[in-house]
């Protein structure tokens, strides 16, 4: 399975990627509110993270999570605020104590695991009870940016995978042509 090259972190970074989506309106949007702790898995150079540590200010934490050391360094050369840890870890252990988030963030990295679904599980220990994961990613369709059409993950296939992981779908829809998200929550034990 492919993983994001680090020789391209710019295309992460770069003016297109902004004209694409503000992500600190998109952060905000979605749930993320001061004193809140997030865990950006799939970091890379800090398109989310910097504008999560702003969000959720001093009295919240960020998490910044990659498995590429090359994407982190480039993360700490932007000089993220106190209130970032930075991670590295592999996809079927993040060193993050169990339900120590109120969000969980997957942009863009799903269709790079190896086992989503022990992938999903280890981001569900993350949550707390009321946390909630939000994911983004690629649809199935030929582009000449973005993945592969071999490497995307249908939305539905990935539904399929968040429910199998014991997650709830609290919503599904487009962001724009190329991207999906999914919104989801822990199953509340009854």
């Amino acid at each position: 399975m492919h993983k994001f090259d680090p020789a391209n972190i710019e295309l992460l970074i770069g003016e297109e990627r902004y004209k694409g989506m503000d992500p600190l309106e998109f952060l905000r949007s979605n749930g993320l509110i001061q004193g809140m702790y997030i865990a950006d898995v799939g970091c890379g150079p800090g398109f989310f993270t910097l504008p999560a540590s702003e969000i959720v200010g001093e009295s919240g934490k960020v998490y910044a999570v990659d498995s590429q050391e090359n994407m982190l360094k480039a993360l700490k050369r932007r000089k993220p605020t106190g209130n970032t840890t930075i991670v590295q870890s592999d996809e079927s252990h993040i060193p993050i104590e169990d339900g120590s988030c109120d969000m969980v963030l997957l942009a863009f990295v799903l269709h790079e695991a190896e086992e989503k679904l022990v992938f999903l599980n280890e981001l569900k220990r993350l949550l707390r009870p009321e946390g909630r994961l939000i994911l983004l990613d690629w649809e199935k369709k030929i582009e000449e940016k973005g993945p592969s059409f071999e490497e995307r993950i249908e939305k539905a296939e990935a539904v399929r995978l968040i429910e199998r992981a014991g997650l709830e779908i609290e919503e599904t829809g487009n962001i724009n042509p190329s991207h999906y998200k999914i919104a989801v929550r822990k199953k509340q034990e009854a």
